[in-house]
């Protein structure tokens, strides 16, 4: 069940009727907080099964040996090993098999081992939940919270990777289910439908066919290729995202934020604050710090940092391109370390000029990157490159809706500017003004103008939608 479809749109409305007639009904808030977890979790199952019901045993099992292993602290280590090896074992078999078989000369059969859904997702939110008891973040939680907690739908297929201190404080309260949570989160759900059926599907077209084969394009149209990918890849992920803590609202849970305008980040390092929040934090948390981080001196510190990296690139995919894909980010990370100790400068302490330049070179290094992450295979991947800069003719195709994709992303930057600047008068004059940068512009559906806005919103996201076949690029990682 995608989350664009009927049966999702079905399902997430059913669970709202039946939540908020619930509120409704029942005054007192343990037995209301009971009901209405017991209906969000019998939907998560719902949604998991209707996809293939061994999905939804494969998280039933891991989500019991999490239980059992939290409850005691000297099992906590064994419940994390298998999280690793479900993980593995789905993910990862056949490519370090096939790998390995390779060192010797020896054949190997690639085994039919399908590919759960929101596997990555959900194995990575049960290794922090039983490292945060181990840590005692949190307490160990019953049965029934922790499978919640692991299945809840909207978050189960593309995150974010939420904490479960976060989720629990939430879960474990009496939630207001009305029309205030639902107006924000309708919103932000069709921001995100506006990204992904837009403008990330629209420019698949485009990157697939180059893609495909690209010594038959120019190598300028193989560039504007390589650099729609890089839009596509935003506007799909943030999205979906953007769909799930849309959803989310509307039941009643706030999920983290996942993306904060990352092409604008002045430097890998910045990168990685922008993009793919909850998966970053997650890697510095629960990798590079047990690792030792930056505490056994720095040469160490810069090997965990690569290390982290080729971890984060593993998890998006067994192919050896993600791993260099990783690697790169992680050899970038650490060259921009090494610069600013050097240099001794301050991040984003420069003219206006010099910011302008350092985005401009963290995109162009970021979009390179993008080239493995999309490319079948290495070989792939340098014919792409080689054909960039082979300054060959071919067929040339200025693909328009690049360019309408960079207006928006633009014009998303521009708003978040003047929001900025706005904040930071106020915070100045010294009123208490709080506001999002780089969020969800909120319209006020209570007045004539926001919903006339939404509507032609949701007017400008069904007509320009893109029908074809374009499935959510993070669903297969």
């Amino acid at each position: 069940m995608q989350m664009i479809s009927f049966a999702f749109f079905g399902l997430a409305a059913a669970v709202y009727l039946c939540l908020y007639i619930i509120g409704k009904a029942v005054k007192k808030d343990h037995t209301c907080i009971l009901v209405s977890n017991i209906v969000l979790l019998a939907a998560s199952y719902a949604f998991l099964a209707y996809v293939d019901y061994r999905f939804a045993l494969v998280l039933a099992a891991l989500t019991v040996i999490t239980w059992l292993c939290a409850r005691s602290r000297r099992a906590i280590v064994v419940g994390v090993i298998f999280a690793v090896l479900i993980l593995a074992f789905f993910k990862y078999f056949n490519f370090f098999a096939e790998s390995f078989t390779k060192l010797f000369g020896a054949d190997f059969t690639a085994l039919n081992i399908i590919l759960p859904v929101g596997i990555s997702f959900y194995t990575f939110s049960a290794i922090s939940y039983l490292i945060d008891v181990k840590r005692e973040k949190i307490k160990s939680k019953n049965l029934f919270d922790v499978a919640l907690y692991l299945s809840f739908f909207p978050k189960l297929t593309s995150g974010p990777i939420q904490r479960s201190a976060d989720f629990f404080s939430q879960s474990e309260k009496r939630r207001n289910i009305g029309v205030e949570n639902f107006s924000e989160g309708i919103q932000i759900f069709v921001f995100g439908l506006f990204k992904k059926i837009v403008l990330a599907d629209r420019l698949s077209v485009f990157v697939d066919q180059v893609y495909a084969t690209p010594n038959v394009f120019s190598s300028a149209t193989v560039l504007l290729a390589v650099i729609s990918y890089s839009l596509q890849i935003y506007f799909d992920f943030s999205g979906y995202s953007d769909m799930a803590v849309g959803v989310a609202k509307i039941l009643g849970f706030d999920l983290p934020r996942n993306f904060n305008l990352p092409y604008v980040a002045h430097n890998v390092t910045e990168l990685w604050k922008r993009w793919h929040i909850t998966l970053s934090s997650w890697l510095r948390d629960y990798v590079y710090i047990p690792l030792g981080g930056n505490r056994k001196g720095k040469v160490r510190a810069y090997i965990n940092l690569i290390v982290t990296m080729a971890v984060g690139g593993l998890w998006h995919g067994a192919d050896w391109t993600f791993l260099i894909w990783g690697l790169l980010h992680g050899i970038a990370l650490v060259v921009h370390k090494i610069w600013m100790a050097i240099t001794k400068s301050k991040e984003n302490a420069h003219s206006w000029f010099a910011n302008c330049i350092s985005i401009f070179l963290t995109f162009l290094f970021t979009t390179f990157c993008w080239i493995f992450f999309r490319a079948d295979s290495f070989s792939h991947a340098t014919a792409v490159i080689q054909r960039i800069f082979s300054f060959e003719g071919g067929v040339e195709q200025p693909y328009i809706w690049t360019f309408v994709a960079i207006a928006v992303l633009i014009g998303a930057v521009v708003w978040a500017l003047i929001k900025s600047k706005k904040g930071a008068k106020s915070k100045k004059s010294g009123q208490n003004t709080s506001f999002i940068t780089g969020f969800y512009p909120i319209m006020d559906l209570k007045r004539f103008w926001g919903i006339v806005a939404f509507i032609v919103l949701i007017g400008l996201t069904v007509g320009m939608a893109y029908t074809g076949n374009s499935p959510f690029i993070y669903g297969n990682f």
